[in-house]
């Protein structure tokens, strides 16, 4: 419910922010604007004011501005227009004008960034600390498409296609512009210079996890699921797993397999706990809408939380913008050349998807064991 429900916010706004530059132009083109809708299907709350009628209706995937002469309903494109409010109606008005209605939605989508992201930076935000530490590899998913290249872990990155990265965070924009080719890894692996390419270049889009890359993460016990097999057994927020059976855990990627093989049966957790070793004997649970054993933990997710002055925020916020505004005309130019394919383009479901994990972190969520 919580990944739905942030998941409508999120595109709520979204769609408030691009109708709305649609409204705003068309009302200072003078075209008479007869609905300003949030949603589509039957009207939730309609209100009429002056001669718009606005309106939030019951599915929440998109929404619309109608103008007169467009659409359906008693002034729409099928009905006959009075010769007074003729020159109104968005057909009428001459093509600069008509374009400039056109574009208003997606321009006010791009300049949003610039009003959010300085307002949060000022406020303060809450980021994996792993995103300013250097890119190194710290598991490499079995199957994925950094395997069959040959990543291992303790991979550090140097360059992606020839673009030099520092920091996870810059590995983003190199992917991106390296995306409908093959993917040039440079790496420095125990102080050796190797080389590496992926293949799957359309997955890059989507960062270095989607190829199957992720950063370093202790096995560290960041919160745990009420009523689950963990809490039951007296585990804590803060213990570190050392070991399950007689497998040695060295981080939190471990943990699933090592808990798959072990099943329904017993089976002691060793863990840190301040300066103490504890064991515990814990039985996963099946949970069956997966058919996984899990005994009901989360990680330890590292945050660094920034905040800047006014000053810095404003320029913080508007160098991201133009980051995210270059990256995606990037993406446009490459997507209409054919170097990425169609898939890659997400519509309102893809938002939820998106807004919904980034929104909590659910103790059942994929990270979970």
């Amino acid at each position: 419910m919580i990944t739905i429900a942030a998941g409508i916010v999120l595109l709520g706004i979204l769609v408030f922010v691009h109708e709305l530059g649609h409204f705003c132009i068309a009302k200072f083109c003078g075209v008479k604007v007869l609905k300003f809708s949030l949603g589509f299907g039957p009207r939730l709350v309609s209100r009429q004011w002056g001669e718009t009628e606005y309106m939030i209706c019951a599915i929440p995937l998109g929404g619309y501005v109608q103008m007169l002469g467009e659409g359906s309903g008693e002034q729409g494109e099928d009905a006959e227009i009075s010769t007074a409010d003729e020159h109104r109606s968005f057909a009428k008005q001459s093509l600069s004008r008509r374009m400039a209605i056109v574009a208003a939605g997606p321009i006010m989508n791009l300049i949003l960034p610039f009003l959010v992201l300085p307002l949060a930076y000022l406020v303060g935000i809450n980021l994996p600390a792993y995103l300013e530490e250097p890119p190194c590899v710290g598991y490499v998913i079995p199957g994925s498409g950094a395997e069959e290249a040959g990543f291992q872990t303790g991979d550090c990155i140097v360059a992606i296609s020839g673009q030099k990265v520092t920091t996870w965070t810059d590995t983003g924009p190199a992917l991106v512009n390296g995306a409908g080719e093959p993917i040039v890894f440079q790496l420095d692996r125990s102080g050796q210079d190797a080389e590496l390419i992926v293949t799957d270049e359309n997955s890059a889009l989507e960062g270095l996890q989607s190829i199957g890359l992720l950063p370093y993460m202790d096995a560290v016990v960041g919160a745990l699921a009420p009523g689950m097999p963990a809490v039951q057994a007296g585990l804590e927020a803060g213990d570190k797993i050392i070991s399950i059976g007689d497998r040695q855990i060295a981080s939190w990627y471990e943990l699933k397999d090592a808990i798959q093989d072990v099943g329904g049966r017993p089976v002691t957790f060793v863990v840190e706990r301040g300066q103490e070793r504890l064991s515990f004997k814990i039985v996963p649970e099946r949970v069956d809408d997966d058919k996984s054993y899990l005994i009901g933990i989360a990680p330890n997710q590292e945050t660094v939380f920034k905040r800047f002055s006014l000053g810095a925020s404003i320029k913080a916020g508007a160098d991201r913008s133009m980051e995210l505004i270059e990256l995606t005309l990037v993406f446009i130019q490459k997507l209409f050349a054919g170097h990425v394919s169609t898939s890659n383009i997400g519509g309102p479901i893809t938002v939820v998807q998106i807004a919904g994990p980034g929104s909590y972190t659910h103790l059942r969520a994929p990270e979970t064991e």
